[in-house]
């Protein structure tokens, strides 16, 4: 390239690349490259760039709390409205791009550490865990909104609600009215929930306290913290009548008017050894157990050559009951 460039204004370019068999726009290309290269090298400084210690500030006021999650130009009008003006929003890219940081600003903003829930439960009214779903209305974007209330260590409904909206109002009540009719304690129980509204509002909040309640809340995004709420609702939705929508708000009260008196005293529980939640919650478990005992052994009787082992023994429900238990004990069923 080199010998082109000496000999060309004699010998002409076209002969010369010709003769050294090197395409003649190879050769305009790292000309070009050379002489921006240079041109680089020898361009002043503008006069109205900023100084380094004005860029330094630029990209302090970027990386602030406030503004570090947020692109250039919401940077620059909230600025304005404040009576600052710092550079340009090309700049600030600009200045950004040196830094690598334009295209995942949002990845640099701290969020909360949220710890994560470990409840244990040894007996009935110990912890309760709430949710709210929404249920179908007769037409598209409409829904009634179903708030429930569940024993974790029965399974056992004790307080459930169908509103034509989600309320903190409406909630504190419901858990108002539940406390009273299981006949809760102050320091006896302890509410679990996800992170809604009406979950960590103030009214909620305030109504435990004065209850001696102690309330709890799963992380963010996390659903297996609240897994006992989520499976009931799983087991409502999947059962043959719950419907596609509901006709209205009626309805879908009659609905669970005849859903709860189902589950909690019929639904043999998968993750109480079959009991129903009404029998772990009122402990009439023992009376079951001794019914169910007596025809496995009637059974082991009359055939013990079925029974390998042992004779049969009547399963019994767990005795304590966790949401995210310590070092991750043996799953359990929460159907």
């Amino acid at each position: 390239m080199s010998l082109i460039q000496q000999h060309r204004r004699q010998l002409g370019t076209t002969p010369l690349c010709q003769a050294l068999d090197v395409p003649r726009a190879s050769f305009y290309r790292q000309q070009n490259r050379t002489t921006s290269t240079v041109a680089a090298m020898t361009r002043r400084r503008p006069e109205h760039a900023l100084s380094q210690a004005e860029q330094q500030t630029v990209l302090a006021t970027l990386h602030e709390p406030r503004f570090v999650d947020l692109a250039p130009p919401q940077v620059y009008a909230q600025l304005l409205e404040e009576g600052r003006y710092l550079c340009s929003i090309r700049t600030m890219y600009r200045l950004l791009t040196t830094c690598q940081e334009v295209r995942e600003r949002r990845a640099l903003a701290s969020h909360p550490v949220y710890s994560k829930p470990e409840l244990l439960a040894t007996r009935p009214n110990e912890v309760w865990s709430w949710d709210i779903t929404k249920l179908k209305g007769p037409a598209k974007w409409t829904y009634y909104y179903l708030y429930v209330i569940l024993d974790i260590f029965s399974r056992y409904v004790v307080g459930w609600m169908i509103a034509a909206r989600e309320s903190a109002t409406l909630a504190q009540r419901l858990i108002a009215e539940t406390c009273a009719k299981q006949q809760i304690v102050a320091d006896q129980l302890t509410l679990h929930a996800d992170r809604g509204s009406s979950m960590k509002s103030k009214v909620v909040a305030q109504l435990l306290a004065d209850l001696g309640v102690t309330k709890t809340h799963s992380r963010p995004h996390v659903s297996n913290d609240n897994p006992f709420s989520e499976s009931q609702f799983k087991t409502m939705k999947y059962r043959p009548q719950f419907p596609e929508r509901f006709g209205s708000i009626q309805d879908a009260r009659a609905f669970g008017c005849t859903f709860f008196p189902w589950y909690n005293h019929q639904h043999r529980h998968s993750g109480l050894a079959l009991y129903t939640p009404a029998n772990v919650h009122y402990g009439r478990i023992e009376q079951v157990r001794q019914s169910r005992q007596a025809a496995l052994d009637a059974a082991y009787h009359r055939h013990p050559n079925r029974f390998v082992r042992k004779p049969p023994q009547a399963a019994l429900p767990p005795h304590a009951v966790w949401i995210n238990p310590p070092n991750n004990p043996q799953k359990q069923p929460m159907n």
